[in-house]
């Protein structure tokens, strides 16, 4: 690992550890459980990069919803027809938007796979405690066209973003600090915490 990197970890540790520490001064807001359909709670996540993780967040908590839609209909967690209909839409409006559709689209095909982690770990558990698995079913059409207005909102986050996305050190300190208070204030379990990696990995430019 060079200096330059080790300088970018030490820092985002750092961040990890001040956006802990915000439990101190902040009352955290317990994430909506599996029955709580159709209200995600707004994300805490700080930062510069905050409002673009708080709507990852947002993605992520919707994810339950389509789990809650899809379980026990046999209907597969897997949409190829589906996930390829975002990404055109994704590419399109990225290139209208000025930004890189396919850095656009790397990011959303994060999203998805972020998406499916939640669906498939959500499915395991309600197969294993049925007492836990949801007594409603929401409506997928609905579903979607929530999904289809987080995708314009996350698409002008990169946009507002991307020139200080683009500088590797801050950006990566930046993320921690988002991620990481996000994690703690919305109280994200083990599931939701390993999508949110995955949904986050395109977010800075890679040099």
């Amino acid at each position: 690992m060079n200096a330059r990197n080790k300088t970018a970890r030490g820092i985002a540790v750092a961040a990890l550890t001040v956006a802990a520490t915000v439990t101190l001064t902040a009352a955290p807001a317990i994430a909506a459980p599996a029955s709580a359909l159709y209200a995600p709670a707004a994300s805490h996540a700080i930062g510069r990069l905050g409002p673009l993780v708080g709507l990852v967040v947002e993605r992520l908590q919707v994810s339950d919803d389509v789990a809650a839609a899809k379980f026990g209909t046999g209907s597969p967690i897997d949409d190829p027809a589906r996930e390829q209909q975002v990404l055109d839409q994704v590419r399109k409006q990225a290139t209208a938007l000025g930004l890189d559709p396919d850095a656009a689209a790397a990011f959303f095909r994060d999203q998805i796979t972020a998406s499916k982690t939640v669906q498939r770990g959500l499915f395991a558990r309600w197969t294993a405690h049925p007492d836990q698995a949801p007594t409603t079913r929401p409506d997928l059409g609905q579903i979607r066209i929530r999904l289809d207005r987080l995708t314009t909102e996350l698409l002008a986050q990169l946009k507002s973003t991307a020139r200080f996305r683009a500088e590797p050190i801050g950006c990566t300190v930046q993320l921690a600090l988002a991620a990481g208070s996000a994690t703690v204030l919305d109280r994200l379990d083990g599931l939701h915490r390993r999508a949110l990696g995955t949904a986050v990995h395109s977010v800075c430019a890679r040099r």
